[in-house]
């Protein structure tokens, strides 16, 4: 059974990496809200496409991790290697191909979304640039499965803090045009967060060859391409690949719906979900951690300890929410003059601050539940919870946000509700379903 200081041990540098990953959506934001409401709109339609396609390879790591962790558990070290060499080529070509279509069809997408001419146009300047960027965060994903699949997380939190200096640092050159740099707005932003990107697969391929055991973990030797270990591997995958674009896809409905509320709700939302993704990031280190350590224990062979595990994070997880969420919801307005001067827009950000910190604390659990079910192996029931509740969010989201146009507060307790509805199906499934036998 893990101890608590072994469970911190293995969060920590997954939360200060997701920490410095999301300080490149957090000072996109900030920067550009000193710039105008437009470019603020944008960056977040802009950001949120970027993401909705990451999130694919993002579930395919997440599902390699699994089957890296099972291996690490079992101690099949060996076995780990050809699991993250082939995950690797598969992701690159999934980026060559979603390079393409969004050369393509991106345009004719965000032109369906984005009702606003000005808004379509600065969110074009920043797609045309960002999705360079699927070269590197994708290849950068399958780095940081293998780290958390072997529970050495540490390096996550050296790469994280490299990247995001890189960004902040670019971000204000080519942002505001400093030190002799061009005044670039918008396309800066994407820019600077392409280039941040590939300094951090740069840096994990350095730091992997210059520390890891390379021999013990089979990464001594280039595979070729094993089509039977990859349909292996999807066999996991797909469905967290799945689960991961419709959820944020999700999101993007969110954002299409306030985008036609007005400009400035717009605005609104994009502030408040960089504070969401602030507070979600020990939400999520945490819940990752069980997913790698559920995997862990039930391929160590001892599956009757998983329920326990799950409890304890869990509850490391609310007490953590608790002081964050508390102190923002205290001082809210401290946090969003990061964002913005504006003083009836910081006002106008409140209430939505209030209900997101509200909708954390029940992510908090609901969120170590679910991510404890696809570390057991069974990602398609995961992504049957997920996509049951994704039905009755957007249902939700578009009665309340298109027939009743309410403010944006109201529009953000879709959380609630798809957080309370994920931790009741989480809970359910770990007590009831059979979970305990299944093989990856």
């Amino acid at each position: 059974m893990y101890s608590n200081k072994h469970i911190w041990s293995i969060s920590y540098p997954i939360l200060l990496s997701l920490l410095a990953q999301n300080i490149i959506n957090v000072t996109d934001t900030a920067f550009l809200g000193h710039v105008s409401e437009v470019v603020l709109g944008a960056s977040a339609m802009g950001g949120l496409f970027y993401v909705c396609i990451y999130t694919i390879a993002f579930g395919f790591s997440v599902g390699s991790q699994i089957v890296i962790a099972r291996r690490n558990g079992e101690q099949q070290y060996r076995d780990v290697g050809p699991v993250m060499i082939q995950g690797c080529i598969f992701l690159l070509a999934l980026a060559i191909l979603f390079f393409g279509l969004t050369k393509t069809f991106g345009g004719n997408i965000m032109r369906v979304i984005v009702s606003s001419d000005a808004i379509y146009d600065a969110t074009m300047q920043f797609i045309n640039w960002r999705m360079f960027g699927f070269f590197f965060s994708f290849a950068s994903a399958m780095f940081r499965a293998f780290y958390i699949g072997i529970t050495r997380t540490k390096v996550l939190t050296i790469n994280a803090i490299v990247m995001a200096l890189t960004n902040v640092v670019l971000d204000y050159l080519l942002i505001f045009g400093k030190f002799g740099f061009p005044e670039m707005g918008i396309k800066g932003a994407a820019i600077a967060s392409v280039i941040a990107e590939a300094g951090s697969i740069l840096f994990f391929l350095i730091y992997t060859f210059l520390t890891v055991d390379l021999k013990k973990y089979g990464l001594n030797k280039l595979y070729t391409f094993d089509a039977t270990l990859l349909i292996r591997i999807l066999g996991i995958s797909c469905f967290t690949m799945l689960q991961y674009f419709l959820s944020m896809s999700t999101f993007f409905v969110f954002f299409m719906v306030v985008e036609r509320l007005g400009q400035r709700e717009l605005a609104i939302a994009n502030i408040v979900r960089s504070i969401y993704v602030l507070l979600y990031i020990p939400v999520s280190a945490l819940a990752t951690t069980a997913n790698s350590l559920v995997s862990n224990t039930i391929g160590a062979g001892k599956a009757q300890h998983v329920m326990a595990l799950v409890k304890k994070i869990a509850r490391m997880d609310f007490l953590v929410m608790a002081g964050l969420a508390g102190l923002i919801a205290l001082f809210p307005s401290i946090v969003l003059s990061v964002y913005t001067k504006d003083a009836s827009l910081i006002s106008s950000c409140i209430p939505s601050v209030h209900v997101i910190c509200a909708a954390m604390l029940i992510a908090s659990i609901g969120n170590v539940a679910f991510n404890s079910i696809s570390g057991t192996g069974n990602t398609r029931a995961a992504l049957m919870l997920e996509s049951g509740t994704l039905v009755f969010y957007v249902a939700y989201l578009l009665v309340i946000g298109i027939g009743l146009r309410p403010p944006v507060e109201i529009c953000f307790t879709t959380e609630i509700v798809y957080y309370t509805l994920l931790l009741i199906g989480s809970y359910a499934y770990l007590k009831k379903a059979n979970w305990q036998n299944k093989k990856v």
